[in-house]
């Protein structure tokens, strides 16, 4: 029984929206000291690394087209996050954010804008991911569709916008009380709960 060598590299991938979904929805956070996990978001990553996914967020991020900060101060952040889920043993595979917005600044459209699946395509040929195998946890509509428009199954949580958002997502989308209860939902499906793999 060979594999060629593609289909031993290709890894399915848990994409995840930021802000409502890891961490408490809080209007354009970019400092650290304002960051605050939704209860089981760490364990749930870990949770995604134990399993042999690859980890990655996705994130509209329009406080960078109206002014409110610059990429620097993402980037920062995300490094102080990195440094918090080392602690916990998990971490995130590569960071994707739009920082565009089509009411401000220089750049009216973008292909990586959520409901637009381009950081989800960016993410798969930089990181080789197999996009028909992968998940996205989100909570909002643009999350589900940008998933959909790439292949990826999406799953809408109730937390951040997600509660409201739910009778405007298609019948078939799943839905879950949080990450913690969406990377149940996976591990399920995948018939892999993490708590049988080693870290």
């Amino acid at each position: 029984m060979h594999e060629t060598q593609d289909s031993r590299q290709k890894q399915a991938a848990v994409f995840m929206d930021r802000d409502g979904t890891i961490n408490v929805e809080k209007n354009y956070l970019h400092k650290i000291d304002d960051w605050e996990w939704i209860p089981g978001a760490i364990e749930a990553i870990r949770r995604i690394n134990q399993m042999g996914f690859k980890a990655v967020v996705v994130s509209n991020q329009a406080g960078v087209a109206r002014g409110y900060y610059d990429t620097a101060a993402i980037e920062t952040l995300h490094n102080a996050v990195d440094k918090l889920l080392t602690e916990a043993k998990a971490h995130i595979d590569g960071y994707y954010f739009c920082p565009h917005h089509p009411d401000f600044g220089s750049m009216q459209s973008c292909s990586c804008r959520k409901p637009e699946p381009g950081m989800l395509l960016a993410a798969s040929q930089d990181l080789n991911i197999d996009l028909s195998r992968s998940y996205l946890i989100g909570d909002k509509l643009s999350d589900i569709e940008a998933a959909l428009a790439c292949g990826v199954t999406p799953l809408l949580v109730r937390t951040g916008y997600g509660a409201e958002e739910i009778a405007r997502c298609p019948p078939q989308v799943t839905i879950c009380d949080d990450i913690s209860d969406a990377v149940s939902f996976i591990e399920k499906t995948e018939g892999r709960p993490a708590s049988s793999r080693h870290d």
